[in-house]
């Protein structure tokens, strides 16, 4: 158990970062927050009534109040009162770092625009930890969070993302991976790099790397658990020619529209998509006449 150091805080709103699963991740800051805030709100209560009593942070007749991204507007009026009348208020989330593809935002949005002092203390966060271990470029990356339940909302975002010079870093639930995997071969291609990090700082942490293609197999025969961040490499230069091309285009064209083959095709090979799209719209006439 650690000792707390009580702070005198300014009045304001403290974004606390929380482990996404070792308890001993949280930085001592962060403990001396939550000990001394006036006000404690959290996603889930009882989560956060857990990390308090892991680390002997005694309550002393204060009350978690519940703030969600389905809570109403008065529950933010209510949190903000309490800050323009003197008061800190420390806020968390279920795990990671408020607002990271968690709530708060629209707390935070108003608190700026009510001229309310906000604070972060920062800490994990699954995508900076997940970029860390998997071996993919850091150099760009970019964040998207969770893609589109729906097949076709996911790959017309795919399309969009994987165009980027960047490691892309993504969310999905167990039940959706296979899906998201497969989106990625169809748009990008077999060979493109991924890397699946499971549960991690977790007891069954797990970090599966290697072309989509063997990823989805592996997955198909061992379906994955737990909560999951998915990193896909930017495509890599190489000599392509024409032929190699055509079969990425017909390969893409049985699942998606002309122009929406052309864009995945020319993100993945990182080729202009205006050339890419005439070829696109030769394979489609050559197709015509072979029909």
């Amino acid at each position: 158990m650690v000792n707390h150091k009580l702070l005198k805080l300014e009045a304001g709103l403290y974004l606390v970062a929380t482990p996404l699963g070792s308890a001993r991740d949280i930085t001592l800051r962060a403990l001396d927050i939550l000990a001394s805030a006036d006000v404690l709100a959290a996603e889930d209560t009882r989560t956060c009534r857990k990390l308090l009593d892991i680390h002997g942070i005694p309550l002393k007749g204060r009350r978690i109040k519940s703030y969600h991204d389905h809570s109403k507007p008065g529950n933010r009026r209510q949190l903000l009162d309490h800050i323009s009348e003197g008061r800190s208020v420390a806020y968390v989330s279920d795990a990671g770092t408020p607002l990271i593809a968690d709530p708060g935002y629209q707390l935070v949005r108003e608190a700026r625009n009510s001229k309310v002092a906000v604070f972060a203390a920062p800490g994990p966060t699954a995508c900076i930890a997940a970029l860390t271990v998997a071996g993919l470029p850091t150099d760009q990356f970019h964040f998207s969070g969770f893609l589109p339940p729906n097949q076709m909302g996911r790959k017309k975002k795919l399309v969009e993302l994987m165009s980027l010079p960047a490691t892309l870093v993504l969310y999905e639930s167990p039940s959706r991976l296979n899906a998201l995997l497969a989106d990625i071969e169809a748009v990008g291609g077999s060979e493109r790099q991924v890397a699946v990090c499971r549960e991690l700082t977790k007891k069954f942490e797990d970090v599966q790397i290697g072309n989509v293609e063997r990823l989805l197999s592996y997955y198909i025969e061992k379906p994955a658990r737990g909560e999951i961040v998915v990193l896909i490499a930017a495509s890599a230069e190489a000599e392509i020619d024409e032929l190699d091309l055509k079969e990425a285009l017909q390969s893409a064209m049985q699942t998606l529209r002309v122009k929406d083959a052309a864009d995945a095709v020319a993100g993945a090979f990182g080729l202009p998509r205006r050339d890419i799209y005439q070829i696109a719209l030769k394979v489609q006439r050559e197709s015509q006449i072979n029909e």
